[in-house]
C-alpha cells in the first residue's frame, strides 16, 4: 500500500531532477520541534521553552529527509523564541542554509498566561463565555486581529525577499494566522474559525504568484509520514 505523502515526495524528487526556470515564490510554513514546555504541559506563548532531546532529533529527522529527496531553500526564516531558532539551525546546519530570524514570527503573546499550568491559568483567568477579536488575551496579551495583522506583516516580508525557495520555523498559533491569511479566511471568533494542524515539525508547502496575487496550497506532511 502506498504511504501518505509518497505521491508528493516522488513528485519532489522529479521536480528536484529537472532544472526549472522559477517565476514563483515558495514557501514552506513548519512548526518546531517538541518543547520542554510540551512535557511540562503548560501554556507556551512567548514563554521561552527550549527543545527536548525528542524536539532536537524530530528536527533532525525531518532535515535529512529533506536532504535525502532533494528538497532545497534559498533561505530559512524563523521566529527569535529559542525553540524555533534552534530548529530552524538544525535544518540550516543539514541543509547548508542561511536562517535569518524575525521577531514578527513568534507565537502569540499569551500576557501573564505564559508559562502556567491550564490549571493555574483556568482558576486565575477563567475563560470567558465570549471574547470578541479585539479583546486581549488574558487582558494584557494579544488579540487575535494583532496577531493576524503580525502574521500578514510576517508574510510580507517573506514575499518582498523576492523569487526563491523559503522556509519558515515558528509556532502553531503564528503559523495559522499566517496561513489564514494566505487562504483568505477570516480570524477566529471565540475559538470558531478555521484551523490549520500542526503536530511537532509538521509543515504545509505553499507557492505564491507574484504576478498573479494567487496562492497554492501544495501540501503538508507531518512527522509520522517520515
Amino acid at each position: 500500500m502506498e504511504q501518505p505523502g509518497s505521491l508528493w515526495l516522488s513528485c519532489l524528487r522529479r521536480e528536484s531532477e529537472t532544472p526549472m526556470l522559477e517565476m514563483d515564490i515558495f514557501i514552506t510554513f513548519m512548526r518546531h520541534g517538541r518543547s520542554r514546555a510540551d512535557d511540562e504541559q503548560v501554556i507556551e506563548g512567548r514563554y521561552d521553552s527550549p527543545l527536548t532531546e525528542v524536539g532536537r532529533e524530530q528536527v533532525t529527522r525531518r532535515a535529512r529527509k529533506w536532504l535525502e529527496i532533494g528538497v532545497r531553500y534559498d533561505r530559512i526564516v524563523a521566529s527569535t523564541l529559542v525553540r524555533a531558532r534552534e530548529s530552524a539551525e538544525i535544518v540550516g546546519y543539514v541543509l547548508q542554509v542561511p536562517v535569518d530570524l524575525d521577531p514578527d514570527w513568534m507565537e502569540m503573546d499569551s500576557g501573564p498566561l505564559a508559562g502556567m499550568s491550564y490549571e493555574e491559568a483556568q482558576e486565575r483567568y477563567p475563560r470567558p463565555a465570549f471574547r470578541n477579536p479585539y479583546e486581549g488575551l488574558a487582558g494584557s496579551g494579544e488579540s487575535e486581529w494583532d496577531l493576524q495583522i503580525r502574521a500578514a506583516r510576517a508574510v510580507q516580508k517573506v514575499i518582498r525577499r523576492g523569487l526563491g525557495r523559503y522556509l519558515v520555523v515558528a509556532h502553531g498559533g503564528i503559523l495559522n494566522a499566517a496561513l489564514r491569511h494566505v487562504v483568505g479566511a477570516p480570524v477566529p471568533l471565540n475559538g470558531q474559525g478555521i484551523w490549520f494542524e500542526f503536530e511537532d515539525t509538521g509543515y504545509y508547502e505553499t507557492v505564491y504568484k507574484p504576478t498573479k496575487h494567487s496562492w497554492v496550497l501544495k501540501s503538508s506532511s507531518f512527522l509520522h509520514n517520515i
